[in-house]
């Protein structure tokens, strides 16, 4: 027999199944749940079905959505962010640092996003909306930076979603970015500059009072800044990139490999080596081009 026409003994009859449903669709239940209908019509002597198979006839006949008002949230924009210069867009964020009788201190860095450079930094004992606006302002009059051309991107924290904060970059027509909510890559260049520094060879091996932090962040953000030689921007330091001082490093650079090209040429097999150069352009979420799409759908069809 053909499975489409084979009937359980158990199954329920089309007959049952109807009146099961405009029972629940009835005014009575219409507001009820199914474990509420069924406890209902059980205590009046009543067993139309279990709790399961309401809720599949129900799901069959598309009555079954959710009746609570719940909270929905639209989908937060991605924050595009492009830097071709330094003082164009400047991340900040807040890191741990660990006291010496329990707790943390908390450490503000602002990094500039085309040179990696830190820009200012400051140490309090807490966290404080009053305290970044004040940290945030002093840094930008300290650079002398055109607050029109300038960008300040932050993930959604306390302290960078603040009252104080906003007014500041409102007064100052300073443009505002925050990342996505529960979304951690979307200030990556500031989390990856913590974990250079505390995985640098200036980290303390043991937990420091208030004092003794304060010394040490100008030693670690001067071995960040004047000697730590960074991949991301073909190996110059952040200082030299943010002072412009990478164009005439890269001619010197270009031509020591130049000179040895010439004396040896044979141990360069694919010709004329070139010095790593400064990307032209920084994005947080870089927009993917339509190729770069096609090509990732193609590749998700072909493994599948």
């Amino acid at each position: 027999m053909d499975a489409a026409r084979r009937f359980h003994p158990r199954r329920i009859s089309c007959l049952d199944r109807t009146r099961i449903l405009e029972t629940l669709c009835s005014d009575r239940f219409l507001d009820m749940t199914p474990r509420g209908a069924h406890a209902a019509l059980l205590s009046q002597g009543t067993y139309l079905c279990s709790v399961r198979t309401m809720y599949r006839i129900l799901a069959q006949s598309k009555a079954i959505r959710e009746r609570r008002r719940i909270a929905t949230h639209p989908q937060a924009a991605i924050p595009r962010l492009r830097a071709t210069r330094p003082n164009q867009v400047w991340t900040w964020d807040i890191t741990k640092l660990p006291a010496a009788i329990g707790g943390y201190y908390n450490l503000y860095v602002i990094l500039d996003l085309y040179s990696r450079c830190v820009v200012g930094w400051r140490l309090s004992r807490s966290e404080s909306g009053a305290f970044a606006a004040m940290f945030v302002r002093e840094t930008i009059l300290a650079h002398g930076v055109d607050p029109d051309g300038l960008t300040i991107h932050a993930d959604r924290g306390a302290a960078m979603t603040s009252h104080h904060l906003s007014q500041c970059l409102a007064e100052l027509n300073i443009t505002q970015s925050h990342s996505r909510p529960r979304t951690s890559n979307d200030n990556a260049y500031s989390e990856s500059q913590f974990k250079t520094l505390k995985y640098g060879p200036a980290w303390p091996d043991r937990r420091m009072t208030f004092d003794e932090w304060q010394d040490w962040c100008p030693i670690a953000f001067e071995w960040y800044n004047n000697r730590h030689h960074h991949e991301g921007i073909a190996y110059f330091t952040p200082s030299q990139v943010h002072r412009g001082e990478h164009l005439q490093l890269h001619r010197v650079r270009q031509n020591a490999l130049d000179q040895l090209w010439k004396q040896h040429p044979e141990r360069f097999v694919r010709g004329r080596p070139q010095a790593p150069s400064l990307p032209d352009q920084v994005w947080i979420n870089r927009p993917q081009s339509p190729e770069q799409t096609t090509n990732k759908t193609a590749q998700k069809v072909a493994g599948s």
